[in-house]
């Protein structure tokens, strides 16, 4: 039997616990009113960036197409647990090592899990709904087979993909699904959300703000970024009034121990992103343009390889200072 807490997203916060989604009001009611009118669509593709409560929006219109059938608090009771019969969820899974890992993809053998549920009868009479999370996990054998039960589902189905790039999926499988955008939410909505959730440890009003705000309106970043070496890093990168050696080997010092998570890691590229094509975007630079693209694989590449995260900071800082330099 696997441990709660071989599972890395095994939290407290875990979106199949959120009872109230913020600042999707407009989409939730869309999905609402096609499935009160009677013949909803039956694969809707969840999209927005990454952080802004996809998978809790899917956990939340699964709970109202579940109420059909039996008691709204018995189904939240089961999905929290879960337990609930006609209710499926597709994600990585863990693989046979010791500790367990999550794997890097979702398998076809994990879709083929996934399609045996829908051919069981539905446990409470009514709809069964299936959660990919996500989407972006799935590699081209899984998502061809996952297409098969999208293209033909069968009756009273429901199957919502999460999806943070829906450019990159199969793209006959993304033209089978209703499109359901979501977008960033407002600083304050995002600072609410936090608040809300059962932190351990408690975090001080003036760290969630701040957090809140580098997330730009994506509560599930901005959990990320409490605590995080790679937020305090790029903290002090912003800070910088130059990249020269010092500055980046200080930065570099944030990931030179061995214990220093791959999370944080992500949590620093990603922010470092982000920043480098703001400012792409504000200088219009064919060069910079160039070197996040280029950023953007050595990143896949030191988290593939596990190569020596402190190097490749302090590589990509010492591009951006030469970039920043020749513009």
């Amino acid at each position: 039997m696997v441990e709660a807490n071989d599972d890395s997203r095994e939290v407290p916060w875990h979106p199949r616990y959120c009872v109230e989604v913020q600042g999707h009001d407009a989409a939730f009611s869309a999905f609402a009113d096609s499935f009160h009118a009677g013949k909803p669509h039956h694969a809707w593709l969840i999209t927005g960036p990454s952080g802004t409560g996809k998978a809790s929006f899917a956990y939340a219109v699964a709970r109202l197409v579940l109420s059909q059938s039996m008691p709204p608090d018995q189904v939240d009771r089961w999905v929290k647990a879960r337990a609930h019969p006609d209710l499926a969820v597709l994600e990585r899974s863990l693989n046979d090592a010791k500790p367990r890992k999550l794997r890097a993809e979702i398998s076809v053998d994990d879709v083929r899990g996934f399609l045996d549920f829908f051919n069981r009868t539905s446990g409470g009479g009514g709809w069964r709904v299936g959660i990919v999370d996500a989407a972006d996990d799935l590699n081209s054998e899984s998502a061809n087979a996952l297409l098969k039960l999208v293209e033909e589902p069968p009756a009273k189905t429901l199957i919502l993909l999460v999806c943070h790039a829906p450019g990159k999926l199969l793209r006959t499988l993304r033209s089978r699904c209703r499109t359901l955008p979501l977008t960033a939410l407002a600083e304050q909505q995002t600072v609410h959300v936090l608040n809300e959730l059962p932190l351990e440890p408690s975090v001080e009003a003036e760290e969630l703000a701040r957090a809140a705000a580098i997330s730009k309106g994506r509560p599930g970043f901005a959990l990320q970024l409490l605590h995080s070496q790679g937020a305090k890093a790029f903290q002090t990168f912003i800070s910088a009034k130059r990249l020269d050696a010092p500055t980046r080997n200080a930065i570099g010092q944030f990931f030179a121990s061995r214990a220093t998570a791959a999370q944080d890691f992500q949590v620093f590229m990603d922010l470092l992103l982000e920043w480098l094509a703001d400012r792409t975007k504000e200088s219009r630079n064919a060069d910079m343009a160039k070197l996040h693209a280029e950023m953007n694989r050595q990143q896949a590449l030191a988290d593939g390889y596990n190569l020596d995260r402190r190097s490749a900071v302090m590589e990509a800082l010492s591009q951006i200072d030469q970039a920043l330099k020749a513009a």
